[in-house]
């Protein structure tokens, strides 16, 4: 692990605009080779900036609820520009698609073409956060399980950003071969990945040490994936469910 807190810093920030730019320029990438028609025109490109406006709003609103205590000791800029929530830059990014979406005319749905540059870009951050150890907010609590890492205060720790690494490769992979079957219900990949991946926040959080205890001693960002699959994870298994219904074959005529 790195030591020096400015190295480690640089180095998590060159991962994050890594993660940035290479989920950003997969996405029009394989948008354009999908649909023919360029993410800069018309209502795709005000929903592409809505998403971006909403990702970089709620990933502020989400990390500051995650770490309270730290809002008055910041000042004016250090509250635009410190700390990131993927958590919150999800939900952000999807509520400034809907509203987008909504001023635009666009009716398409969009949110599938997403997962993959998500999931990639998650895995790439996770990286950075890794390799920046006891300077990032992302390290596990301490353990005696035989992979535990030192991240360098001598106590061996959960390495929850390689959980994470290993769960988002693996959902990514789990949705490519699902992709053929749910092809009849647009939009129902990104569901579920956006389902799966809040559940699994609520999960892996609680193997992390607690920034600030909420009701329940919950986290923040725990609080936020509760709140926000107690409104998405019934609309996913709705349309799951349809999927169902939709390609059930029709019955015979006697």
């Amino acid at each position: 692990m790195i030591a020096d807190p400015a190295t480690a810093h640089a180095l998590h920030a060159m991962f994050e605009a890594l993660a940035l730019f290479g989920g950003a320029r997969l996405y029009v990438h394989q948008s354009q080779r999908q649909s023919r028609r360029s993410v800069f025109q018309g209502g795709r490109f005000a929903v592409l900036c809505g998403c971006l406006l909403g990702a970089a709003i709620g990933n502020k609103v989400v990390f500051w609820l995650e770490m309270p205590q730290l809002f008055q000791q910041a000042d004016g800029w250090q509250r635009i520009f410190a700390g990131q929530s993927v958590v919150g830059g999800l939900l952000g990014g999807l509520i400034g698609t809907e509203i987008a979406k909504a001023l635009s005319g666009e009716t398409a749905s969009t949110g599938d073409g997403f997962v993959v540059p998500v999931l990639a870009g998650i895995a790439v951050g996770r990286v950075g956060c890794f390799l920046a150890g006891l300077h990032d907010g992302t390290f596990g609590r301490p353990t005696a399980l035989p992979w535990g890492i030192d991240f360098g205060d001598g106590i061996p720790r959960h390495p929850t950003q390689l959980y994470e690494i290993l769960f988002v490769v693996t959902l990514a992979g789990l949705l490519q071969q699902l992709s053929p079957r749910l092809g009849a219900q647009p939009g129902l990949r990104f569901k579920l990945m956006l389902s799966a991946y809040l559940l699994w926040r609520l999960l892996i959080d609680g193997l992390k040490p607690l920034p600030y205890a909420w009701p329940f001693g919950l986290s923040g960002i725990q609080w936020v994936c509760t709140l926000a699959l107690s409104i998405y994870l019934p609309l996913t298994i709705r349309q799951w469910r349809q999927r169902h219904v939709t390609q059930e074959p029709p019955l015979p005529v006697l």
